[in-house]
């Protein structure tokens, strides 16, 4: 391959405590919890709003915080962003959630949509009151690196190149952008061909009056026709890695282009389809080779280190614990992730990717990364106990009572495949 050599000198722009690469939501929790214990925090995201693939990937939908029988099992932030989510906006919460945890046992599931457009917003006005500084329409394009510490990020943006200081780096990218920078070990996945958009129709439109919820208006035109277990993906097509920019153009114009053809078919004056999503509905791109990960068979497994219980979002009442060394790799002090790039397997990764436990391994991150530059104590050493204690203070059930576990185990499959 040829090759050139290309040497620049880089204005030192600013230092902080705390750089958070990406503001989807596991970025917003890690920096809101950084900047609620008094660090001072830049977040760097891609995308001209916050949210990323809840807003701007238009997977606006809390899969569920409970267990199936009534019981909230992912508190904390998690739970917070919830309620923001819908304070100002559309939601569907079924009835017996619409207040908080039901009185009695119910097996509906806390679960709801919700507008991405508002929620953007307010997560900008949230995290500007903390004191968190953010840079849209910035990509971190290089670390500096030296015996696995990072000293800094290079950030590319309209003013050009420059470099910022940071005391812990937490990547929230989803993709270990960040982490494979920095020579982390990391882990590809895979995702199948599916993708869709938002769009707004008459029969929706008639809907929505009828029941008042303007969601009822929205309708989601497709390109790929696949869903999460990879079920009508094409034979001929591999499934996409997510992590090469040829590999993202094609996954990409592929679908938009799909989706065009079923367009074509239908009555112009009736649909509209109003927004793509910003960025690629990838799931499952790339994560860090833990110290630790979470696999689909660690269902009612207690960690010692965990950082948070977390329940299956397709069958009632599997639980799981997220250890700590999910987040972290030994060898790199001040390096730590959070949300789809935390270190899972198999359908273990299902499960800690999606929009809840993202956010709790966001706060997880984000206090770990302060009390790291209190203490001094490398990521990957610091004391879990503490740790648990301040996420314990804000609602966070770090161990599942063994009472939730039943008697068979197995779990009831509720199908909400589709939505995720």
């Amino acid at each position: 391959m040829k090759t050139i050599r290309h040497i620049q000198e880089v204005p030192v722009t600013g230092s902080y405590h705390v750089i958070v690469a990406g503001g989807g939501l596991s970025g917003a929790a890690a920096a809101l919890a950084a900047g609620r214990r008094g660090k001072k925090v830049l977040l760097v995201e891609k995308q001209c709003w916050l949210g990323g693939l809840a807003t701007s990937g238009l997977v606006n939908f809390w899969v569920p915080l409970c267990n199936g029988r009534g019981k909230m099992i992912i508190k904390g932030m998690a739970e917070e962003f919830l309620r923001l989510s819908v304070k100002y906006g559309f939601d569907t919460f079924p009835e017996s959630w619409k207040e908080g945890e039901p009185e009695n046992p119910t097996q509906e599931r806390c679960v709801s949509h919700f507008s991405s457009g508002l929620f953007a917003l307010q997560l900008l006005e949230l995290l500007k009151q903390s004191g968190v500084t953010i840079l849209y329409d910035a990509l971190i394009t290089g670390v500096q690196m030296e015996n696995g510490h990072c000293s800094g990020v290079f950030i590319d943006g309209k003013s050009g190149r420059q470099f910022y200081e940071a005391g812990v780096v937490v990547d929230a990218t989803g993709d270990a952008d960040v982490l494979k920078m920095a020579g982390v070990p990391t882990v590809d996945g895979e995702n199948y061909f599916t993708y869709y958009g938002e769009g707004i129709s008459l029969e929706g439109c008639r809907r929505a009056l009828e029941t008042g919820n303007l969601w009822h208006a929205y309708q989601h035109p497709s390109g790929g026709p696949s869903n999460l277990y990879g079920h009508q993906h094409p034979k001929d097509k591999p499934t996409y890695k997510g992590v090469s920019l040829e590999v993202v153009n094609e996954y990409l114009q592929e679908n938009q282009l799909l989706m065009l053809e079923k367009e074509k078919n239908k009555p112009r004056m009736e649909r509209n389809v109003h927004m793509l999503p910003g960025m690629p509905q990838f799931r499952t791109s790339r994560r860090i080779d833990g110290d630790e990960t979470l696999d689909g068979a660690d269902e009612y497994r207690h960690f010692e280190t965990s950082i948070g219980a977390i329940c299956d979002f397709e069958r009632r009442d599997i639980l799981y614990e997220v250890p700590y060394g999910t987040l972290v790799k030994n060898g790199f002090d001040n390096l730590i992730t959070c949300g789809r790039s935390a270190s899972a397997s198999g359908w273990g990764w299902d499960v800690l990717r999606v929009i809840p436990p993202a956010v709790l391994t966001g706060q997880a991150a984000g206090i770990a990364a302060a009390m790291s530059l209190d203490s001094g104590a490398p990521l990957p050493e610091l004391p879990v106990k503490p740790l648990q204690d301040a996420l314990s203070e804000t609602g966070v059930i770090i161990h599942f009572e063994d009472a939730w576990v039943p008697k068979d185990k197995s779990g009831e499959n509720a199908a909400l495949s589709d939505h995720i």
